[in-house]
């Protein structure tokens, strides 16, 4: 068993390619193991896992969420095919407003690990898509926030031609907004 792990040019942000075992009676593979992924510097605690459906050019996205309910996640593609994202928004990292983004699918079973304090979308490029993910902290209604996903400052290559957007990602504020609002780093939970 185990996984094959990959740094992308964003620190933090890692590909990880589970090993396959595959005969004529199908496949098995591990999609997540503790150990593993600590001894590889993955030392995360997840607690809560998503799942969505989505259909062709669908983006969902650029979500996340503030301090102190930020949130890693493990993002994985079981249906179909998405280009997953992830946006440093660290202030006062070296690549702040740079973005990674990989084709996931269920066939390369390929997984992106987007660490806290970075953005997070994809894109549906197969007729339909199902994602899930885990993620380090509980859903914050309070903290929940994004980007929009047509910011030209960040000029992400979404790899859709019409794009469908739902209403609240379509009037999320743009990269600069986000910027220059310091009261953006942190949430104040009831």
């Amino acid at each position: 068993m185990g996984f094959i792990f990959h740094k992308t040019e964003l620190e933090g942000v890692i590909v990880v390619e589970p090993k396959i075992f595959g005969d004529n009676r199908g496949f098995f593979l591990e999609t997540y193991k503790a150990s593993v992924f600590i001894a590889n510097g993955i030392n995360i605690n997840f607690f809560q896992d998503n799942h969505s459906k989505s259909t062709k050019d669908v983006i969902r996205g650029l979500h996340f969420q503030h301090f102190p309910k930020a949130q890693a996640k493990l993002v994985r593609c079981i249906r179909g095919k998405i280009f997953d994202v992830a946006v440093d928004i660290r202030h006062g990292s070296k690549n702040f407003g740079k973005w990674f983004g990989i084709e996931l699918s269920e066939e390369n079973k390929k997984m992106l690990y987007i660490p806290e304090g970075f953005a997070h979308g994809f894109s549906v490029l197969s007729d339909e898509a199902e994602v899930l993910y885990k993620a380090s902290n509980e859903y914050a209604p309070e903290c929940d926030a994004g980007i929009r996903w047509n910011d030209e400052e960040l000029n992400i290559d979404w790899q859709v031609k019409n794009p469908l957007v739902s209403e609240k990602d379509r009037i999320l504020p743009i990269f600069n907004e986000y910027k220059e609002k310091t009261n953006q780093l942190n949430c104040h939970p009831e």
